[in-house]
């Protein structure tokens, strides 16, 4: 039993890897082609900073696996043996938090890489290693308080029910509807500084096009986002009244008013189809079958690792097999998300008049520009990673002519230069 979980996991990495692969030979081809959408120097950029961020995404992925194989072979072992307490709900609680912030850990250099040498000299990052370090030891502090609480929730339903797997994954599903819910006010409170939209004229144009669709808000707030980071981005988060529409600055900065609302018609689309509920939904089938498999392992595998058949076990096992199950869910998860974009643009383009479509479509532009996202994508990597279509495939349905697109980057694409 045990070479087969190290099997899936090794047959999960191996994909993630070459479709990386795939994606930096395509790339490293068509960024030296006729450049779409972008000048000729921003093309070959956003091509650079696509291949780069493909590079440590399988540094991470090899550096994944080897920790993988360490937690398996002697990790977890050696973790419920170091880890001695005599009341046994903290003794679970300890001895998960230690798997999880030795995972954090060993995550910084990669998050220091991304943010300070690779944002860095893309022109994205807007932080002070002071901020990255408040930031981290927030997010460190907060995870050791919620994460604790959940360890203990899922330790009291474990040891107390026989269905724990059912009871556990409807405790598991209700603290992701309760973050969703509590996001922006989180957000707001350790990260961003969000400050009530000033422009009174831009602030009744978002309320008029959010009665269209029926949309309740607490309130449309901006977001000091530009401290930070330079990419242009808006979002909507929470449920019921306790919604909010936020928007970064960079992004008031960069679109023009009709743009924004553009963009702002795209997100209410997302609302008025029930989009967060849909993802929401998909969420929890992948939950509801996680929970169903580390339920139901035979006693074997247990035996194989040389560890007991504990809460705190199982909880690990299945924090280390999350972001495979993840991975095989991304397509499906893809599918839908991909056909809701094209539905939220419809939507977005009904809600801006005549000239909606337009407007969206000079939007989704500004941000492959600003964003310097390159618009080229492998057919591999586009079935694994996209939750969004392709930008070009978006800007044709959107009426936009962007003629004839270079396609034989794919003939070449295996021959990566990594």
């Amino acid at each position: 039993m045990l070479m087969t979980v190290v099997a899936i996991y090794t047959l999960y990495i191996l994909i993630s890897i070459y479709t990386s692969v795939m994606q930096i030979g395509y790339i490293n081809i068509a960024k030296r082609k006729e450049a779409v959408l972008l000048s000729e120097s921003k093309f070959l950029i956003a091509g650079n900073y696509a291949v780069a961020k493909e590079k440590l995404s399988i540094v991470s992925s090899f550096v994944d696996y080897l920790l993988f194989i360490a937690w398996i072979g002697v990790g977890i072992s050696w973790l419920e043996n170091t880890i001695f307490l005599e009341d046994d709900a903290m003794k679970n609680i300890s001895i998960v938090l230690g798997f999880l912030v030795i995972g954090s850990v060993i995550s910084l250099p990669f998050s220091y890489y991304e943010k300070f040498v690779l944002d860095e000299e893309f022109g994205f990052n807007k932080s002070s290693i002071g901020l990255w370090i408040k930031d981290t030891l927030i997010a460190f502090v907060m995870t050791i308080i919620f994460g604790s609480a959940v360890i203990w929730g899922i330790y009291l339903i474990i040891s107390n029910f026989e269905l724990w797997w059912l009871w556990s994954f409807v405790f598991i599903f209700s603290v992701v509807i309760l973050i969703n819910m509590l996001y922006p006010a989180f957000r707001a409170t350790f990260f961003d500084k969000l400050t009530p939209l000033k422009d009174e004229d831009l602030d009744h144009e978002i309320k008029s096009l959010m009665d269209k669709t029926g949309f309740v808000s607490s309130g449309v707030f901006v977001s000091d986002a530009s401290k930070r980071d330079a990419r242009l981005n808006a979002y909507f988060g929470g449920f019921g009244k306790a919604k909010r529409v936020v928007l970064f600055d960079t992004l008031i900065e960069k679109l023009t008013t009709k743009e924004l609302l553009a963009v702002l018609g795209h997100e209410l689309g997302h609302f008025a189809h029930g989009d967060i509920y849909k993802n929401i939904a998909l969420v929890g089938t992948m939950l509801l079958a996680m929970f169903g498999i580390f339920g139901n392992l035979p006693e074997s595998l247990y035996l194989e690792i040389g560890v007991s058949q504990s809460p705190y076990i199982i909880m690990i096992l299945l924090l280390l097999f999350m972001p495979v199950l993840g991975f095989i869910m991304m397509p499906i998860m893809g599918i839908v998300s991909r056909h809701n974009e094209y539905e939220a643009d419809r939507m977005g383009s009904e809600l801006g008049g005549p000239s909606g479509s337009i407007e969206l479509a000079n939007a989704l532009q500004k941000l492959v520009q600003e964003n310097k996202s390159f618009p080229l994508s492998h057919p591999l990597y586009i079935f694994f990673h996209y939750t969004h279509p392709p930008v070009i495939e978006r800007l044709k349905a959107l009426g936009v002519d962007i003629g004839e697109i270079d396609k034989s980057a794919l003939e070449g694409s295996c021959q990566a230069n990594i």
